[in-house]
């Protein structure tokens, strides 16, 4: 696909990677789409802020066994996102779990540990079957046109045409790379010092996860550059 692409685009070339996947949960610390998380021995499973039932486990990175190309980029320990699937309450909808930061939504770091307790995963309707990441596939990926309008690259109409139809940013769940954009960008600003976060980790709709966002739309997992405990969850539809 990268040989269509504008010579002025593909300068900002940057990889991105595929999970590989199998059927089965793994160890507690394991990189993993849904099944049990690793829990810090002194609190209890993440439970919604708005209805009190507890958050289905969407992901979790081991930031330590990531490819050696981004090793130690996006600090150390686990990366989870929690997300409340409840219906009655509908808490996406409540609590415009859309944005970044909502209540229905835990996603964060936890620094490296010694030692992990198996606290039981409370029942729920609708438990996602658990895929363990054994492995990443290296991708070449490219900015779509208003994050390449953002970069200050200049194309003219038929150019910016040509890269709207070029099939990048990849779709599909990817660690870093470039986001899909649906609604144009919204990268949201770190907490603490305000700077634009970047992306750490995209989820698509229905790929790994039986989930769609909204109307097949698309989710992100930001970190600040420089607080890399600060992360963030956010997604759009068209």
């Amino acid at each position: 696909m990268s040989i269509n692409i504008h010579p002025a685009v593909k300068s900002f070339g940057r990889s991105a990677w595929k999970p590989i996947v199998e059927n089965g949960d793994g160890p507690l610390s394991a990189s993993k789409f849904a099944g049990l998380a690793f829990v810090k021995p002194d609190e209890e499973y993440p439970l919604c802020q708005n209805c009190g039932k507890p958050l289905q486990l969407f992901v979790q990175l081991d930031l330590d066994t990531l490819p050696e190309q981004l090793r130690e980029e996006f600090g150390r320990g686990l990366l989870q996102l929690f997300y409340c699937v409840s219906e009655k309450p509908l808490c996406e909808v409540e609590c415009s779990a859309f944005f970044p930061f909502a209540k229905s939504v835990v996603t964060r770091i936890i620094p490296p540990e010694t030692t992990a307790t198996a606290v039981e995963r409370p029942s729920f309707e609708g438990a996602f079957p658990p895929k363990l990441i054994i492995g990443w596939e290296e991708m070449e990926d490219f900015p779509g046109g208003d994050e390449a309008e953002s970069l200050g690259i200049e194309l003219d109409e038929d150019e910016m045409d040509a890269l709207c139809e070029s099939g990048y940013p990849l779709a599909g769940d990817k660690l870093a790379g470039y986001p899909m954009w649906v609604q144009g960008i919204e990268y949201p600003d770190c907490p603490v010092c305000g700077e634009e976060m970047r992306l750490l980790f995209q989820i698509d709709s229905e790929d790994n996860l039986p989930f769609m966002f909204g109307d097949i739309g698309c989710g992100h997992i930001t970190q600040c550059k420089t607080h890399r405990e600060q992360v963030a969850f956010g997604w759009a539809c068209s």
